[in-house]
């Protein structure tokens, strides 16, 4: 997501500015603001982002513009409110900045989850390719067609292709079970194949 660069304008900048020395008492009600271009020159800006500054306080009565007297500061009321007003509008553009940055963060930690995971799969599918004899397992439940059936009758192999090299009931481990080995339910059942028979085994297993 491209960052949204969130800016206050300049001149409304200058204009709270002034609004608060006008709060804190360096300015008093009756007072004439500074010419708009000795306000350019103090805040090191063009005479047109002056000008625009002090029509905002016009516009909020904080002052008022009067034929061949200037710009007078009329209301210290108002300028607390144009302050407050400016400071939540300022805490409303951070919180909006802090959303963004945190939304941005989550899909950088997305991608890296992704990542991370792609990575697992890759070295895990490596690793199979590598060890073909890495036993799958599964368990058999009370849902499985086989129950109290040996292996021979099921045609465990000739149905899946997949050799079974071990079932573990209860705590005792039985390698290499013969043909005559008989399923029971809670049976934990190893064995070895191509990818495809992991699929094979569990829906011979539970759909016939």
């Amino acid at each position: 997501m491209k960052k949204e660069n969130v800016k206050t304008p300049i001149y409304q900048r200058i204009a709270a500015d002034i609004a608060s020395k006008i709060v804190e008492g360096h300015y008093n009600v009756g007072d004439k603001l500074y010419a708009r271009s000795t306000l350019a020159v103090h805040y090191n800006v063009s005479s047109e982002t002056a000008r625009r500054a002090v029509s905002v306080l016009v516009e909020m009565n904080v002052c008022e513009s009067r034929p061949g007297s200037g710009v007078i500061i009329k209301s210290r009321e108002k300028a607390i409110e144009f302050v407050k007003h400016f400071q939540d509008v300022k805490s409303a553009e951070q919180t909006k900045r802090e959303i963004i940055d945190s939304i941005d963060q989550s899909i950088e930690e997305e991608k890296k989850l992704k990542k991370l995971i792609f990575d697992l799969m890759d070295k895990v599918n490596r690793f199979r390719s590598v060890n073909p004899f890495v036993p799958y397992e599964i368990l058999i439940t009370k849902k499985s067609t086989k129950i109290n059936k040996s292996l021979s009758e099921i045609k465990f192999w000739n149905n899946t292709y997949a050799t079974i090299v071990g079932i573990r009931r209860d705590n005792n481990l039985l390698m290499s079970p013969g043909p005559k080995q008989v399923l029971k339910e809670g049976d934990i059942v190893y064995f070895v194949g191509s990818e495809a028979c992991q699929e094979a085994v569990k829906k011979f297993l539970y759909e016939g």
